[in-house]
């Protein structure tokens, strides 16, 4: 097998068609991140970004987007805002890990999002964790009926609430799909806000991060777009969402709402009528990324299991991550079944935040 590094941007049709291609084989490649535009977006904000294109006899076999930092550290394309990490590779295809990092000139990569179906990657996963996803394949009336029996108490109040501001503030309108640049900026705004009033780091305050989503507004292809959903209560906008759409699969991303509003859970009414509205247009999972937020433990359908771990070149470097590891698991354990010490754990963990 021929591996070869190169820039994002300078991949060519060919390389981008046998990447669709590929993803297409498995459905646990099927995620906006890990789409080539996603990559080839990265890669014109942060200079960080690679992709190893793997050949075998001439024919494209995979695609490996990864970032190279500092002393040979290597970590997944948009670390830090990637839930969905891995090889695009036809299924049962097997290859060397240290062939590719020594290819790709990094001692080690570090992953805490690798999807299903990574078998060569799969040994070095340490900790595996759910990640809750919005099952519409059977349609939005299956899963709200679902949805309804399970949560019951939680429906009324939602739909109690959603009259409510009907009522105060005019008729509920979800936009599905805006293009207007000031809904965006709107709800950059709203997400900035809600970092602060955390105590999180801001991640917009990363001039590529806001750069970056503005590319991924902006982007609009039959195989991908970012897709910017916005609830107006009469003229008011009160809630919206941010992710990407590669055909059948939404990724959750931004989430933020007017706290003006709050009293109505606006962001929980948004959240429905857009898994309403993008159903229609033929988005049949919608997966929220990790985290133990209330409101994806009570609007998931199921969990899919996601990966953390690092691969590495040599024995000594992994023997230190699992060490580490097993300490990482020690204290979330430690920290669930003692729920103050697991909020002060999470505040901490906020505060310096996922994006590095």
């Amino acid at each position: 097998m021929q591996i070869t590094v190169a820039r994002p941007a300078e991949l060519g049709p060919r390389e981008i068609a046998a990447w669709h291609r590929l993803q297409g084989l498995s459905p646990t490649l099927a995620s906006p991140f890990l789409c080539p535009e996603f990559a080839v977006a990265v890669g014109d904000c942060n200079p960080r970004a690679r992709v190893a294109v793997l050949a075998d006899g001439g024919q494209l076999s995979g695609f490996f987007p990864f970032e190279r930092r500092r002393f040979g550290r290597g970590a997944p394309i948009g670390a830090g805002l990637n839930d969905s990490q891995g090889l695009i590779l036809a299924p049962g295809t097997a290859f060397d890990p240290r062939q590719l990092l020594r290819a790709c000139g990094l001692s080690e990569w570090q992953f805490d999002h690798l999807v299903a179906g990574q078998q060569s990657f799969a040994p070095y996963a340490t900790v595996v964790s759910p990640s809750p996803v919005i099952d519409l394949a059977d349609g939005f009336g299956a899963y709200a009926g679902q949805l309804r029996a399970r949560s019951p108490q939680f429906c009324r109040d939602t739909a109690r609430k959603a009259r409510k501001l009907e009522r105060e503030r005019g008729e509920l309108r979800l936009e599905a799909d805006s293009r207007d640049p000031a809904q965006l900026r709107a709800l950059m705004a709203w997400k900035s806000d809600q970092y602060r009033r955390n105590g999180w780091v801001d991640v917009f305050d990363r001039p590529w991060i806001a750069e970056l989503v503005e590319r991924l507004f902006g982007t609009h292809e039959a195989t991908f777009q970012g897709l910017l959903s916005v609830l107006y209560a009469g003229d008011k906008p009160v809630a919206a969402h941010f992710g990407l759409r590669a055909g059948w699969v939404l990724a959750h991303w931004f989430p933020a709402y007017d706290t003006r509003f709050g009293q109505h859970s606006p962001g929980l009414i948004q959240h429905l009528r857009m898994a309403e509205q993008t159903a229609a247009l033929g988005v049949e999972l919608i997966d929220m990324g990790t985290g133990t937020e209330r409101y994806k433990q009570t609007l998931r359908s199921h969990d899919v299991m996601v990966g953390a771990g690092v691969v590495t070149r040599g024995p000594v470097a992994a023997g230190a991550h699992r060490l580490r590891a097993a300490g990482e698991r020690w204290a979330r354990q430690q920290a669930r079944r003692h729920p103050p010490l697991f909020r002060v754990a999470n505040r901490v963990l906020r505060h310096y935040g996922r994006v590095s």
